[in-house]
């Protein structure tokens, strides 16, 4: 059950992440926004699907 949970979240953050270089945003904020969803696993995952992902491009204006 584990490993399912975990695969789940590896597609999740991939798919995140993918994400996040789709949007007209610096490279800069790409790559921090990145290591933010790498580093903070579930939680910084769910607040990025959530929110985030409508923002992101106001917070990081290029």
């Amino acid at each position: 059950m584990g490993l399912i949970i975990y695969i789940i979240g590896i597609i999740a953050t991939v798919y995140a992440i993918m994400d996040v270089f789709k949007k007209n945003i610096s490279t800069a904020c790409k790559l921090g926004v990145t290591i933010i969803l790498l580093l903070t696993s579930w939680i910084g995952l769910l607040f990025y699907l959530f929110y985030g992902k409508d923002h992101i491009e106001e917070w990081c204006k290029s």
